[in-house]
């Protein structure tokens, strides 16, 4: 595949896979995994590749980003997830670039602001969603070991009734006494 051919390959595949996203975003909660997504836009285009994975889905979704930007959708590449632990991964950091947005911090913002990002997908594109607007969720694998982590019985920390703010040992509050 000559140079200039690789980039019609991936202007292809990203036309591919922004229809194949919002397909995912027409179902509440429903994301893809980069390897179904990969597999799907080379069926759907018949172009298909030998090269890893890594090394061309990056270019892909960036494309479907700024595409989304332009239109005015949410970044559909929130709804890209890792197989094996349910998380957006360090790729979703160039989407938010693509987009203009500031740079988030660290994994769990990384991962708390894709899962608002898919919530508004869910909006934009038509899921059928629960009657109160529905949730920002976590993808379920990445919830999981969370809570795994937490482990299932500790309980949130008491916060003063007053102000809000988490109470301190002596359950007593700092501010309101």
């Amino acid at each position: 595949m000559g140079h200039h051919n690789a980039q019609d390959a991936r202007e292809r595949w990203a036309e591919e896979a922004y229809s194949v996203l919002v397909d995912v975003a027409r179902t509440y909660h429903a994301v893809i995994t980069y390897k179904e997504l990969a597999a799907e836009i080379q069926e759907r285009s018949g172009i298909r590749t030998k090269a890893l994975l890594h090394n061309w889905i990056g270019p892909v979704l960036g494309r479907v980003v700024r595409e989304a930007h332009r239109r005015g959708d949410p970044p559909l590449t929130a709804l890209v997830v890792h197989t094996d632990d349910g998380m957006v991964g360090v790729g979703y950091k160039e989407v938010l670039e693509a987009a203009g947005q500031p740079p988030v911090h660290g994994v769990e913002e990384r991962e708390r602001h894709a899962a608002e990002a898919r919530l508004t997908c869910y909006q934009r594109f038509g899921a059928t969603l629960p009657p109160d607007g529905g949730i920002a969720a976590l993808a379920p694998r990445h919830q999981a070991a969370i809570e795994r982590r937490r482990g299932r019985t500790a309980e949130p920390p008491p916060v003063c009734t007053g102000c809000f703010v988490e109470l301190p040992a002596t359950g007593v509050c700092d501010s309101c006494g």
